[in-house]
Formats: C-alpha cells, sequence, structure tokens
C-alpha cells in the first residue's frame, strides 16, 4: 500500500509507482495501432461510405461510464469494509491484552495471550494472501504448537479457539469473575466476526458475469472508437482515441484492482504493516522483546 504525502498537481501526472498505467500500457497501445489502422482505411472507408459516427458512441459512452461508477463504487466498498475488519482487529486484540493485565495479578497468562493473538494476525494474514504462514507462526509461539496448526484447514480459527480456552481455564481457576469472562468473550466474538469478515470478502468476488460484460463492452467501444473519430479528427484521432480509452480503461483496472482487497500490490491493503503495528502494540503492552521493525509500507511513511 502506498502512503504518500502531499504532492503538487503537476509532479503527480507523471507518477508512474502506484498507477494502473503498467496494466493498461499495452491495451493502449493496441487502441494507438487500431487508430493507425483507421487513418490507412480512412479513404477507403470514405470511397465506400464505410465509416462510423460519433452519436452512437456518445450515448454508449455515457453508459459505459455509468456502470463503470457502480462498479468503482462496488469494489470501494469491498476495500473500505476490509480495512475497518482490520482496524477492528488491532482495536479488539489491545482490548483483550489490557483486560487480560486488569484482570490477572501474574504475567505468564497475558504473553501467553498476546503470542496467539499475534499468530492469529500473521495466520490470517497469510490465508487471505495464499501464503505460508510457517515462518511467522513459529516466531510467534511455540514451534511444536506451530506445528500442529499448519495442518488445519482454518488456521486463525484454532489460534481464536486456543485463545478462548486460555480465559475459560483462568475463570475456572478463579483469576477472572464472570463478569469479566463475559465481557471479554465480546472481545473475542469480535475477532471471530473479523475472521468470517474477511473469509466472506475473499470467497465472494464480484460476479463473473457482470466483470464480463462491462470488459467486453469496453474493449469493444475503445477498439471501434478510432473509427467513429477519424472523420472528424484525421490525425489527431490517435492522441484523442488513446486519451478517452485510458479513461475507461484505467476506471475498469482500478476497480479490479479493489475487488480483491488483501492482495499484495501498491494499492492493497498494508496487512503486513498492519499485523507488525498489532505485534508491537501487544509486545509492549506486556513487556516483551524484541519488538519487530516497523515495515515499510512506502518509501515515504510507516504504517502501523
Amino acid at each position: 500500500m502506498i502512503v504518500r504525502p502531499p504532492q503538487h498537481w503537476f509532479v503527480r501526472l507523471f507518477t508512474w509507482h502506484g498507477s494502473v498505467m503498467p496494466q493498461i500500457l499495452f491495451r493502449l497501445l493496441l487502441n494507438l495501432g487500431m487508430s493507425l489502422i483507421a487513418l490507412a482505411l480512412y479513404p477507403w472507408l470514405g470511397q465506400h461510405s464505410a465509416h462510423l459516427t460519433l452519436p452512437p458512441f456518445s450515448l454508449l459512452g455515457i453508459a459505459i461510464a455509468i456502470f463503470l461508477g457502480f462498479r468503482n463504487n462496488a469494489s470501494y466498498s469491498r476495500y473500505l469494509e476490509a480495512r475497518k475488519i482490520w482496524g477492528s482487529m488491532m482495536i479488539t486484540s489491545r482490548s483483550l491484552i489490557r483486560q487480560t493485565l486488569c484482570a490477572v495479578n501474574e504475567a505468564q497468562s497475558p504473553k501467553l495471550a498476546a503470542k496467539l493473538l499475534i499468530a492469529y494476525a500473521w495466520t490470517l494474514n497469510h490465508s487471505l494472501r495464499g501464503s505460508s504462514a510457517r515462518q511467522d507462526l513459529q516466531r510467534s509461539i511455540d514451534p511444536s504448537e506451530a506445528d500442529g496448526i499448519l495442518n488445519k484447514q482454518s488456521m486463525a480459527n484454532m489460534l481464536l479457539l486456543q485463545v478462548g480456552q486460555l480465559y475459560a481455564n483462568l475463570l475456572r481457576q478463579g483469576k477472572v469473575t464472570e463478569l469479566q469472562y463475559r465481557n471479554i468473550d465480546e472481545n473475542l466474538n469480535e475477532l471471530s466476526r473479523c475472521l468470517g469478515g474477511c473469509e466472506r470478502i475473499t470467497n465472494t468476488p464480484v460476479p463473473f458475469a457482470y466483470s464480463l460484460i462491462l470488459q467486453r463492452t469496453v474493449y469493444l467501444f475503445c477498439t471501434l472508437l478510432p473509427l467513429a473519430l477519424v472523420a472528424d479528427l484525421h490525425w489527431l484521432t490517435p492522441f484523442v482515441s488513446v486519451f478517452i480509452s485510458y479513461t475507461f480503461l484505467s476506471w475498469d483496472a482500478v476497480a479490479e484492482e479493489m475487488e480483491h482487497p488483501f492482495g499484495e500490490g501498491a494499492n492493497h491493503l498494508a496487512l503486513d504493516a498492519i499485523c507488525t503495528g498489532i505485534e508491537r502494540n501487544l509486545l509492549e503492552m506486556t513487556e516483551q522483546t524484541p519488538l519487530p521493525p516497523l515495515k515499510q509500507v512506502d518509501r515515504y511513511y510507516n504504517l502501523t
């Protein structure tokens, strides 16, 4: 994820890192090639009265812009929901450790709870991204216990179960009261809702048919657009056609990127930085060392 300081508008025009230009550059080059073909065929098309006109493209362009706006709103809603879920996870983890430190008059239980919550955050991160959680899991908890967790289908859910069992044992031992346990259990339920929310976003993409028909329409529009512009713009056709195509293709690319907020691209959520922030906070609260180094989100800021 990129977090930039305010930039001058002229500098931002030439920003490459984090833009969708690398993704759509080849498609823009195809549109440029189609514009040159339209220029070459224009005399022949004029002789046979076969050139296209602008009014149908104007109407179609308005319709495509409206649908692209809806799709971008839906994609950004998924991204924003994912960020809220991870923000809630950070707040709830802090609250759990605070409640444990205030309720239990010994150091071992809060430290163990902190390690399990740290492992929970990292395993959920890796599960969402489809990467291996072995290294972070073995670093957070006992390696022998980590091997057992790695064999489970839902590692984060099993770690959450262990956290619940830890607090249930504290209740049976009389180290926390029923009222304290009830408040702690509410936070555990919130962590469970965070897990379910992340799984819902990951396992429920935007319907494929909706994305497919919109992309087909956009690509067909951009392909035929030079044939409609060439009669009026002539040698300006490549410039205008590429600019209009850039607008539609970039909207489509941004929407497609935001549909999957848990990826590792420049505009996806900075899950590693969030997990590092959770780890640093919980270790600091339970007076454990060493604290992990801050994750560099971009060369400008650290997100914690």
